[in-house]
């Protein structure tokens, strides 16, 4: 279970007995647990949502959840997004690494993080409260097994740091093994509409993967948090379109 507790402890701000991490070599050999760590989020944030929900219907509610959402990870995704976005104006390789490595938070990420905050809370409190609680429950554990599969399909941008370092640690079956629990999950709790989620979910993770590392020259630990964020709001998005155009 020490793979479990290590993915638990740096996915989560739930804290966990034992040593702390030595680095993120041991994070990578943890990574067939992201999406068991997912799942476990996910049914926390739809017993908050049964809360929420109950006390304050509507948009309220749901930013309450969205909110409790970032808190229980730690905003650790949410960085790495901004830091992309920020990554974005920058002119080559190396200006745009340098950009992602600055702590301070750009025009770029600001804004985009506003955008995609607005976005996600909005379709949570679309969604209707019999689907609600199932696609909070499977959008968490779908974004986290995608870390896994990238770190076994792309190449790091550096030779070494925190981002080589743990796609190093990740072994030939932690993509599979994230991969099947991911749909898994999807198919069991939504159906029809899980699978579109997975794929949606898994086609952004890949597009952007590969557009970040034909300007990084692979991928950077911030990229992985980006596709994180972006593919739960795509699959949240597919849920809510899927479940929107049946009759």
């Amino acid at each position: 279970m020490t793979g479990f507790v290590r993915a638990v402890r740096y996915l989560t701000i739930v804290p966990m007995p034992g040593r702390p991490v030595a680095g993120p070599g041991e994070i990578g050999q943890a990574a067939s647990w992201f999406p068991v760590v997912g799942l476990m989020l996910g049914m926390t944030l739809a017993g908050v949502d049964l809360v929420t929900a109950r006390l304050f219907p509507g948009l309220l509610g749901s930013l309450l959840t969205v909110t409790a959402w970032k808190l229980l990870t730690g905003g650790l995704h949410l960085d790495g997004l901004a830091d992309c976005l920020d990554g974005l104006v920058g002119r080559d390789r190396e200006h745009r690494l340098a950009i992602m490595r600055d702590s301070r938070i750009g025009t770029f990420g600001a804004v985009g993080l506003i955008l995609f905050l607005m976005l996600e809370i909005v379709t949570v409190a679309e969604l209707s409260p019999d689907v609600r609680w199932r696609a909070l429950t499977v959008v968490p554990t779908l974004a986290r097994a995608l870390p896994p599969v990238l770190a076994r399909c792309f190449p790091s941008a550096r030779a070494t740091g925190q981002g080589a370092a743990f796609m190093a640690g990740v072994g030939v079956a932690a993509a599979p093994l994230a991969t099947i629990l991911a749909g898994l999950v999807a198919v069991v709790t939504l159906r029809a509409a899980g699978v579109a989620a997975l794929i949606a979910a898994f086609v952004v993770g890949f597009a952007v993967a590969w557009f970040q590392s034909r300007r990084l020259g692979g991928l950077t630990g911030d990229v992985f948090g980006a596709v994180v964020e972006l593919a739960e709001l795509v699959a949240l998005l597919t849920v809510l379109a899927w479940l929107s155009a049946r009759p």
